[in-house]
């Protein structure tokens, strides 16, 4: 009878428990329903982000359902629409690794957005979101792959002509760009046939040289180039050599010649012919001098000279070579024959017969390179002609950098907190600058022993083809982290933030250091520099700017609206910076608030921020010129504008000589 009793109550028990459980089923069920839809206002769905989120680890199951549960978490926020833009950051575990940032961004925030003075910013926010997203769709429905295919077998069948030639009109008419499909090789050369316009008057100052904007100057000068048409691809063409020479001469007051080479807008140090023969210490390039002489106005031409020296030459015979001195090669309004041909060593530019300058090559550039000449300036071209040229077609995809070795792979991401962490900005279509950085400064030891880690952080390219083959790459390497809106130069500070929220959030680095793809890094040299600061203190180190101004003329001119201020808040030059833990941190925190204001240019955004939480914790700013912002010194900490040929050379130089020296220059 007891027993019986006991059955029955423990039947009741179960029956309730059977009850609470199924109150508590239905109440998840609801509960899921209602966060459906808050997901789905997400500006990326779960759907898209799944597609680029493709993880390398063994636990891939588990790191999409983190990711599910954070979108879900964060997208909690993002429906409630304000006048600021809204962003929200997934936290992570450290050490999970992520191919997509955790930069989450909700395009609907934007419906009912007013106007004010940062709003044309925060359009082009907008809009490179939702451009991604579209993109990703198309890379999802796989229509990139079909045109990639197509644009291949079209690469297959361009021919590569022995010789290329064009009237003066066909080259006007062709923008004053003569391409040259399969660039250079030893033995090409290329004849221009012209005249130089009579002397103008000009003012400009970048023109003259001259400091006195009203004083009036005759000039005559014209640019002829070899330019690099077909390694990058939406920006300014690499100048493999500019010749420019300046018949009324420049702020010498003589005729010169002046040659360069410039990469991504920085020019090299110039190579000037100004009349005087090159010494017999200089380097000659094949045999030849870099600078012949001809006759200038300071010269001694009496006639007692003049007699002195026909006499010298008949004295001394035939066995004694004596120098003529021809005049300079380009008159106005004369005809002259020029011609450009590639050398062991450099190119050699003749002008009517006679040999004039030789140019020696410079590391970064090669003679396939070379894809277009362009003629500008006070000149009438009357034809061009590129005869001997390559046989062969070269690969011009920029992917063919790519060395798919697993020595060149990135080590896992540690499980504990890291020294340093370096976010490395880069454009999609930059592989032979990742494959550079890649092969040099990323083999240190310190990253190796994953005390230092170093990620790429990118933005989706406007040609799908370059997303596909970005993907491929950022799956293989390991080591690319996809900020996923449509690439733009004003919006670079969004991946400055997501560096900072990949340092705080996955690395938990103690510090973070930002640099560019053509900036070399000597990471022991950094972390010397960091560690002078007591430890614990909040820091921010690199070639600090004070006082600048923004530029209100010209093409990187700065509105009102944009910046209102008359100055700059003290900031670091953006190819190499280091900031503490705390003030990542503050970045990324102010950043999920909605109060980060965000401006064009990154490095200042920096120094704003930095400004900012010294307000309320004394930050210690470091001041080094040697984070280079131009160029390389010796010794240096950062060296930018670096080529993917030059940052080869600065590591064998580490490795072979132990001493951080500069390569030569462009």
């Amino acid at each position: 009878m007891k027993r019986t009793k006991l059955d029955s109550v423990i039947s009741v028990s179960r029956l309730r428990s059977i009850q609470v459980l199924m109150g508590l089923l239905c109440l998840y069920f609801f509960l899921v329903t209602l966060e459906i839809p808050l997901i789905s206002k997400l500006g990326f769905g779960l759907e898209s982000y799944e597609l680029i989120s493709i993880p390398f680890d063994n636990d891939s199951k588990l790191s999409r359902l983190n990711s599910v549960s954070e979108l879900a978490r964060s997208s909690q926020d993002s429906v409630f629409p304000s006048r600021k833009m809204r962003f929200a950051l997934p936290h992570r575990k450290i050490g999970e690794f992520k191919k997509v940032s955790g930069l989450i961004f909700d395009e609907q925030a934007f419906d009912n957005f007013d106007r004010d003075e940062f709003s044309e910013l925060h359009k082009v926010v907008r809009d490179a979101f939702v451009a991604g997203k579209k993109l990703f769709q198309d890379i999802k429905l796989g229509k990139v792959e079909s045109e990639l295919l197509s644009r291949t077998n079209q690469n297959r069948t361009e021919s590569c002509p022995n010789s290329v030639s064009l009237w003066g009109n066909e080259f006007v008419a062709g923008g004053k760009i003569m391409v040259i499909p399969c660039g250079l090789t030893l033995g090409s050369h290329i004849t221009v046939v012209g005249t130089p316009r009579w002397a103008h008057e000009e003012k400009d100052p970048k023109i003259t040289l001259v400091k006195d904007d009203d004083e009036i100057v005759m000039v005559s000068q014209f640019m002829m180039e070899l330019q690099g048409l077909k390694t990058v691809d939406g920006e300014d063409p690499p100048r493999i050599l500019h010749f420019n020479p300046r018949l009324k001469g420049d702020w010498s007051g003589k005729p010169v010649i002046e040659q360069n080479t410039c990469y991504r807008m920085q020019w090299g140090s110039a190579m000037r012919c100004d009349g005087w023969r090159s010494k017999p210490s200089e380097d000659t390039v094949d045999g030849q001098v870099k600078c012949e002489k001809w006759i200038r106005d300071d010269d001694d031409h009496s006639e007692e000279s003049k007699a002195t020296w026909w006499l010298k030459r008949l004295i001394g015979g035939r066995s004694k070579k004596v120098p003529i001195d021809w005049p300079y090669p380009f008159v106005e309004n004369k005809l002259f024959v020029l011609s450009v041909s590639a050398g062991l060593e450099g190119y050699h530019i003749n002008v009517d017969g006679r040999h004039i300058t030789s140019f020696p090559y410079r590391t970064g550039f090669t003679l396939e390179d070379a894809t277009g000449l362009s003629v500008n300036g006070d000149i009438d071209v009357h034809s061009v002609f590129a005869a001997s040229l390559p046989s062969t077609h070269p690969s011009f995809a920029p992917q063919r950098h790519l060395e798919m070795l697993p020595k060149w792979q990135a080590p896992p991401l540690p499980d504990e907190p890291v020294e340093l962490f370096i976010g490395i900005l880069s454009a999609g279509n930059h592989f032979s600058e990742r494959m550079a950085v890649r092969k040099s400064w990323m083999q240190h030891p310190s990253l190796k022993s994953s005390n230092v880690v170093a990620r790429f952080f990118v933005a989706m390219h406007g040609r799908k083809e370059i997303n596909v083959e970005l993907m491929k790459e950022a799956e293989f390497f390991g080591d690319i982290v996809i900020v996923p809106y449509m690439d733009n130069y004003d919006l670079v500070v969004l991946k400055t933030v997501a560096i900072c929220e990949y340092g705080v959030r996955t690395v938990a680095a103690k510090y973070v250091m930002k640099c560019d793809d053509d900036t070399f890094v000597r990471i022991d040299a950094v972390t010397k520099e960091v560690k002078k600061v007591h430890s614990g203190r909040s820091l921010y180190v690199g070639n600090i700017n004070y006082y600048h101004k923004p530029l209100r003329h010209g093409k990187w001119a700065v509105t009102y609206e944009e910046w209102p201020e008359e100055d700059y808040p003290p900031y670091a030059n953006g190819p190499g910076y280091v900031i503490s833990f705390d003030i990542a941190e503050y970045i990324v925190s102010e950043f999920e608030k909605h109060k980060l204001r965000l401006f064009k240019m990154e490095d200042v955004s920096m120094g704003m921020w930095v400004e900012q939480f010294n307000s309320s914790r004394p930050v210690e700013y470091v001041h080094s010129l040697k984070f280079c912002q131009f160029g390389c010194i010796d010794d240096y900490y950062t060296a930018h504008y670096q080529s993917p040929r030059q940052m080869m050379c600065l590591w064998r130089k580490l490795l072979n000589q132990g001493k951080p020296q500069c390569c030569n220059v462009r």
